[in-house]
């Protein structure tokens, strides 16, 4: 009688180990919070993009400013036969100063240029945040799963040991078959196999994470909290809207339509000449016939763009080409995203359709169905093996509960990730 007590205590349990669904959070979203915080603190690759931020920042100066001036010493008119500097008249010895100026326009061109792909990079990075927390709640729920899942298959391994060390005992006074214990007895075996297999998972998972954390590999991971269901509060057209206004791809692509728009205006500028402007002076030693005066110089070239046929306008053309293909791209992208949106809410609403039946029908069912089994299994009216089925049954529903509602999860973070923002 005792031992049927603990096999009905084991069962209760079972029961009670389940999550209530459709939950608006758990006891673990702060602990969640506090592992999401500190990869986006800590980890490298963040980093190294900040850094690259700081760099592109750099641009839209060096894109803004003028060439160096150029300084020219020479010396003109100096007879090779003295070398004298004071025997002609025209012999100088000149500075001359140039400076070139694109004609105006284009340096505020290349700056805008520049500012876009800043702009890019800073989305580029926003995208990389998002990442980030999408593997962190993936990487949180994937070991809730199997922690869930590790308690589970200890239970059921008790539980099964229970059942096993009964059924000798009826086989011992005549009751039973020893080839049923000895199908129990390999199950037992399987569920040993199981977790060990669970335990190196939950390795993988926690190491997997302290990178994310920029922490050592090896170092043990606590995590705290209930793997429980969360509610999706958007619907699929208020999802589209959402993405469309925060989703950083999307808007560093809007960027690049931009850039290539900016990068055709400058090409047509090229049409147009840039100006170079010099001066310079020019020194005379005093000769024989008295004090010589010094010289000074201006002057203006221009670019002729002659061949413009074979190059500004190629490159305008290329550049329109280039402004057309980011259009197209960035629809796309959006096209994408609309259609990943679409498939990920389906998932949602089938994992959640999936986790209700598992909670109200499967495992209550399959809970009564082991329990008529034990009644009948003491009075000989059901067989070990019966039992057993029964008992592995209520195991694998549990297991398939937790792995709906780890994927139900995992879902919705990919789907926060497509969306562009935190949606709960």
């Amino acid at each position: 009688m005792s031992k049927t007590i603990i096999v009905h205590i084991a069962v209760l349990l079972l029961i009670m180990h389940l999550p209530s669904g459709n939950a608006a959070g758990s006891s673990g979203p702060s602990a969640l919070e506090g592992l999401i915080e500190e990869a986006l603190a800590q980890n490298p690759e963040l980093r190294a993009f900040e850094e690259k931020i700081n760099a592109y920042e750099q641009r839209p100066f060096q894109a803004r400013s003028l060439d160096d001036p150029m300084l020219r010493l020479s010396i003109a008119n100096l007879p090779v036969d003295t070398f004298a500097f004071d025997q002609e008249a025209m012999t100088q010895k000149q500075i001359t100063v140039q400076q070139k100026f694109p004609f105006p326009g284009k340096l505020d061109l290349k700056g805008d240029i520049s500012e876009r792909e800043l702009d890019v990079v800073r989305q580029e990075y926003k995208e990389m945040k998002n990442s980030i927390v999408r593997q962190v709640k993936i990487g949180y729920n994937n070991y809730l799963y199997l922690n869930s899942a590790l308690d589970i298959s200890m239970e059921n391994r008790n539980l099964l040991a229970e059942l096993i060390r009964t059924a000798e005992t009826k086989y011992a006074v005549g009751q039973g078959g020893q080839q049923e214990i000895l199908k129990a007895q390999i199950e037992f075996s399987r569920i040993i196999k199981r977790i060990i297999t669970l335990e190196q998972k939950k390795q993988s998972v926690a190491a997997g994470l302290n990178t994310l954390l920029n922490r050592p590999v090896q170092d043990e991971l606590y995590v705290t909290g209930a793997l429980e269901q969360t509610s999706l509060p958007h619907g699929y057209d208020e999802l589209q809207k959402i993405a469309e206004e925060t989703r950083p791809a999307l808007l560093g692509l809007g960027k690049q339509v931009e850039r290539a728009r900016l990068a055709g205006k400058l090409a047509e500028r090229e049409y147009y000449p840039d100006m170079d402007f010099g001066v310079s002076y020019g020194q005379r030693e005093d000769g024989e016939m008295g004090e010589r005066p010094d010289f000074f110089s201006a002057s203006v070239t221009f670019n002729i763009p002659l061949w413009y046929r074979t190059r500004e306008s190629r490159k305008v053309s290329e550049e329109k080409a280039n402004e057309r293909r980011a259009a197209e791209i960035y629809n796309a992208k959006r096209n994408n995203i609309y259609y990943r949106l679409k498939e990920l809410s389906t998932e949602i609403e089938m994992y959640g359709k999936e986790i209700e039946l598992y909670r109200t029908g499967l495992i209550p069912q399959s809970v009564m169905s082991f329990e008529a089994a034990m009644s009948g299994y003491k009075v000989n009216r059901v067989d070990f093996q019966t039992l057993i089925s029964n008992q592995i049954s209520l195991y694998n529903f549990k297991m398939e509960y937790y792995r709906a509602i780890t994927d139900h999860e995992n879902s919705l973070a990919e789907l926060e990730e497509t969306a562009g923002k935190r949606l709960y």
